[in-house]
Formats: C-alpha cells, sequence, structure tokens
C-alpha cells in the first residue's frame, strides 16, 4: 500500500536544473499536502571568492556543491521563491556545509523525510567517477523514496547515463 509523503526534501544548487527540481518537489508537497524542506550544500568560501563565482558555475570539489555560504543563501532563496510560488508549505530551508549527497541524506533524516527529490547532472571528474555522482550516492543511500529530475533536454551538453555505462 502506497502511504502518503509528509516531508518532501529537495536539494538546490541555484543551476539551471534547479528550477524545474524545486518545481516538482512544491507540486508534489502541495498535491500531498506535505512540508517541503529546501536544502543547499556548499563549500567553504570566502566573502570575495563568492561575490566572483557566477551561480551558474559548480564548485571546484563537487557538482551539486555551491561555492559559498552567500551564493547558498542567494540559491535557497530563489528555491523557495519558486516553491511558494507554486504553493508548497515551506517548513525550513537549510545551508549545510558539505557534501551535496551528505547534505541531503542527513536533512532528510533530520526532518523525517519520505521523499527527497534531486536534480541529475553527471560528474564525470575524477573524484565524481570514484565516489559516484550526487544523484547515484543518494540513491543507494537514501531512507525514503528518491526522485530524480532529469534535465529538460539531456541532449544539450552532456547526456546523461546509468552509473553501468559511464
Amino acid at each position: 500500500m502506497l502511504k502518503d509523503y509528509t516531508t518532501v526534501v529537495v536539494g538546490t544548487d541555484g543551476s539551471e536544473l534547479a528550477v524545474p527540481t524545486v518545481t516538482r518537489a512544491a507540486w508534489i508537497a502541495t498535491k500531498e499536502d506535505a512540508d517541503l524542506v529546501i536544502v543547499c550544500a556548499y563549500g567553504g568560501g570566502s566573502r570575495r571568492a563568492d561575490a566572483k563565482v557566477p551561480l551558474t558555475e559548480t564548485a571546484p570539489s563537487r557538482i551539486g556543491q555551491v561555492p559559498g555560504k552567500e551564493a547558498a543563501t542567494l540559491a535557497v532563496t530563489q528555491a523557495k521563491d519558486i516553491a511558494v510560488a507554486a504553493g508548497a508549505r515551506v517548513k525550513a530551508t537549510l545551508l549545510v556545509e558539505a557534501d551535496p549527497a551528505e547534505a541531503l541524506l542527513s536533512s532528510s533524516k533530520q526532518h523525517l523525510g519520505d521523499l527527497i527529490v534531486i536534480g541529475a547532472i553527471r560528474d564525470r571528474s575524477i573524484a565524481g567517477r570514484l565516489l559516484g555522482d550526487v544523484a547515484s550516492v543518494v540513491v543507494r543511500r537514501a531512507h525514503c523514496d528518491v526522485l530524480v529530475i532529469r534535465p529538460v533536454n539531456p541532449d544539450e551538453g552532456e547526456q546523461i547515463r546509468p552509473e553501468s555505462d559511464a
């Protein structure tokens, strides 16, 4: 028997894919009458470094990790605006200085999430190949359901392939 979702947790990094990801999470939360928790992982960065790095760039350490707290604050604010406009009830917005997968997994457990919504971007760096991309790690280790949102047009740029095809 399927149960209703009570808390939907969504990850954002301020990228183009974050918009449809947050929109879908907000839609589900609204339809399920569930709370929405928005999570943004960020890496340590100085205010000067934050000011120089556009939100569309990824942090050098991991895809999905925003470079610095100021950029993460902006990403969470944008995500909250999208969610509220879609009619979602935002329970919390979290800035977590951590690896993106760990931030989502720990935040979901802390807030009793029963659905994690995440965007799928492949990390082709050496570290990404060794550790796995964020979505794969979350899917493997999550304590709850996971919905992976793919780019609208995956043919633009790098294609998204199953882990076994990498």
